[in-house]
This record gives structure tokens, sequence and C-alpha cells, in this order.
């Protein structure tokens, strides 16, 4: 988590931007494949993977943990389905802010705007890296770069679920955590 985004929870709890306050059992999902979510979330407890399903498979997109904000950008900004699901992983405390009361906010000052463009330059910013990464580096190199990037994930998030995020096998992600 970047700097600027550890400032965004306190900014939304500012503005009174939470509208409602969701507990997930272990599993649930927050969001279904191909349905439109606009909202954006805050976790305030637990843990929660975005992922979409290929076949049989699961690819992780992205991993949330307390103080991160997660959403489906696409359908966010589109306000069309998406396949992305976001399912809670451990039992989470979720805020929620829809899109209408998050643009009133953001609307409000051109410092609102700024920051909602930062916003979107940072989440940018780390989905080109990731690309980068899993395209270029080895699994250990894309281990380090996440333990660099955000040590604490290995405490919020199980191991099959980071695997699965950095592409590479349980067996080998413990391999590399040994060596």
């Amino acid at each position: 988590m970047t700097p600027l985004n550890q400032d965004i929870p306190s900014f939304f709890r500012q503005e009174n931007l939470f509208e409602k306050t969701l507990i997930l059992t272990r599993n649930e999902y927050l969001k279904e494949p191909d349905t439109t979510d606009t909202n954006i979330y805050f976790v305030q407890e637990g843990s929660v993977r975005l992922f979409i399903t290929h076949g049989a498979e699961e690819q992780n997109i992205r991993l949330g943990y307390a103080g991160n904000i997660v959403v489906a950008l696409d359908s966010f900004l589109t306000e069309k389905p998406s396949p992305i699901c976001i399912q809670a992983l451990k039992k989470s405390c979720i805020l929620v802010a829809s899109k209408k009361s998050f643009l009133e906010v953001m609307n409000k000052s051109i410092q609102h705007l700024h920051l909602w463009n930062s916003m979107l330059q940072d989440l940018n910013i780390q989905q080109f890296e990731r690309e980068i990464d899993l395209l270029t580096q080895s699994p250990k190199e894309r281990y380090n770069r996440l333990l660099k990037r955000s040590p604490q994930v290995f405490q919020h998030i199980p191991h099959r679920h980071i695997a699965n995020y950095l592409r590479m096998t349980p067996e080998t992600l413990s391999r590399i955590k040994k060596s």
C-alpha cells in the first residue's frame, strides 16, 4: 500500500463517505462474477481477494486486507457487469461507499478531484508494475517484490492465495520462502 492510500481511509471517514458496514463470513462473496458493482470498499478487518475464473481455474488479481481499499474498478467506472469476483478469505468487516456518494464528495473541490486522479494513477501504476512482473520476472523476483511492497500480506492472506496471485504453485512459494 502506498503512502497515498494510507491517507485515503481517513479522508473517507472525514467526509462520512461510508454508508454501511458489512460483515462477511469466510468464503462469502462481496461481488459475484458478471455482476455490476459500483461501490468502493474499505477492509476494516479481515482479508479479501479479487479474482476471475477462467474455465475451472481461478486467478487472483488483487489481495486486500485491513486498511486496504478494494473495488471492481472496471465495473465502477463503466457501470457494466464485470467478471471480477470479490470474496472474503476470512471473517471480514467491510465499509461501503457508493459511487454516487463518492463522486459527490470528489466533485466538491479541486483538491478532492486531485485526490481522485492520484488514486486512479496509483491503481494504474500498481497494475502496470504487476503486469511487468508477471511477464518478465522469475518466481523468486516476484516474491521479493511483493515482500518489499507489502510485507504484511503474508500475515493476512493464506499462502495458497499468495502463490496464486504470484502465479506459482504453493510448493514453489514454500521453497522460495525457505531459501
